[in-house]
């Protein structure tokens, strides 16, 4: 390594996974070209890196926040860039990072351009998922199992229920940070397989709990979703009191699956899914978004849910390149229904570029991988760039959502 050359992350080295950083080189020649690496292991031991080409300014110096990359993974300024542009070398990977406890390690480095054996500085990047002062609590109900995310200080704080496919908790963290109570529950706590239909009241039990914690003082419970997680969601702000504020996510409008049980009773049926619609593409995965039938046709309203029944509000979420499911249909048709309805109580948000797997920002994006329920690689769709964006706006749509909607009674 050269001993002039700086490589800093400013404001500092070790921060929280959704705080961007400001990547700063110094000492090198001026106008100098080299390439910029990231590179981080998930929990599964899968290496993602990325790499972009810079050109220092007469100073010697680069500042990723007002340079742009000259090629590489990106192009153009991107402060963000070797984060979300990171992937592996094999297809179809997902980075899973979901342990709260460990926090997101990427090395970042600068070598001489086309030489990565000639390392110029390096350093490393902590991205933590929970913040100083929140606790982190298992929690197994008689019904449910989760984790509870608290943060420090005495409350009150809005109460949110975070509903992943399966189990993550990087979300919910992420959110307790910001000052809610967050309890993250999967939808499926079991192989998908082995599930033959979804109890809404194991859900509302977790409801219960969240509501009845001592630092809990919103008058109801939020609820994040994405995906399979957002037709539970659904049913729970059309069926179960004191769900105050949903936001969804890349979902469908009717139940996907396996069909839903309230008090004993089947209260919505599935809607089905024509393999035969499934596009097989070069790469080895596939496109989905056209398997699931029509939703508002005659045979199918029993697996609708009924959100007009709802009291809470809706923040619905859609991504217009989403190759899972045309979530942007399905919320174009909640927001109808609703106005029928004489309803006001949503707010529709449209990422035209981006694709499925919106999470909080400045993870690596997944272009594509293996379905989790149906066990095949899909693409998710989107755009990188575009999407990377979207993220970034949306986590904070989200919070201001929540926030507006989940008052807390002062202390």
């Amino acid at each position: 390594m050269s001993s002039q050359v700086r490589l800093r992350l400013l404001p500092s080295a070790r921060c929280l996974f959704d705080q961007p950083v400001q990547v700063k080189v110094e000492g090198l020649r001026s106008r100098q070209v080299v390439t910029m690496r990231a590179r981080s292991t998930d929990e599964k031991g899968v290496v993602f890196s990325s790499s972009a080409t810079y050109r220092a300014d007469g100073s010697g110096k680069i500042d990723l926040l007002r340079d742009p990359s000259l090629s590489g993974s990106y192009v153009g300024v991107e402060p963000m860039g070797l984060l979300w542009s990171m992937k592996a070398d094999a297809l179809h990977k997902y980075f899973f990072k979901d342990n709260a406890l460990q926090p997101h390690v990427v090395k970042f480095s600068v070598h001489e351009e086309g030489r990565e054996d000639r390392m110029l500085a390096e350093v490393t990047n902590e991205r933590l998922l929970i913040g100083n002062g929140v606790s982190r609590v298992p929690v197994k109900g008689r019904n449910f199992q989760g984790v509870l995310f608290t943060p420090p200080g005495d409350g009150p704080f809005p109460a949110v229920l975070d509903l992943s496919t399966f189990a993550s908790e990087k979300r919910a963290s992420l959110l307790s940070n910001k000052g809610f109570v967050v309890l993250a529950v999967p939808v499926y706590s079991d192989h998908p397989d082995n599930v033959k239909q979804t109890n809404l009241d194991h859900f509302k039990e977790a409801v219960d709990f969240l509501q009845q914690q001592p630092k809990v003082g919103s008058k109801g419970v939020g609820i994040i979703s994405r995906s399979k997680g957002a037709d539970i969601a659904l049913s729970l702000a059309a069926f179960v009191p004191g769900i105050e504020a949903v936001v969804w996510i890349n979902g469908c409008s009717s139940i996907v699956g396996v069909p839903v049980y309230y008090k004993n009773r089947q209260i919505l049926s599935t809607l089905p899914f024509d393999f035969n619609k499934v596009i097989r593409t070069e790469s080895g995965a596939s496109i989905i978004r056209y398997g699931l039938e029509d939703a508002v046709t005659e045979k199918n309203k029993g697996s609708l849910v009924p959100i007009e029944q709802a009291k809470g509000h809706f923040l619905f979420i859609a991504s217009g390149d989403d190759l899972n499911c045309d979530s942007k249909a399905y919320m174009d048709e909640m927001a109808e229904r609703l106005k029928h309805h004489g309803k006001e109580n949503f707010e529709t948000v449209c990422y035209p570029e981006a694709g499925h797997l919106l999470e909080p920002p400045y993870g690596p994006y997944c272009p594509s991988a293996l379905h989790g329920l149906i066990r095949f690689p899909v693409l998710w769709g989107g755009e990188p760039r575009a999407h990377a964006a979207a993220e970034v706006h949306m986590w904070k749509k989200m919070q201001d959502f929540l926030r507006t909607h989940l008052k807390c009674d002062a202390a």
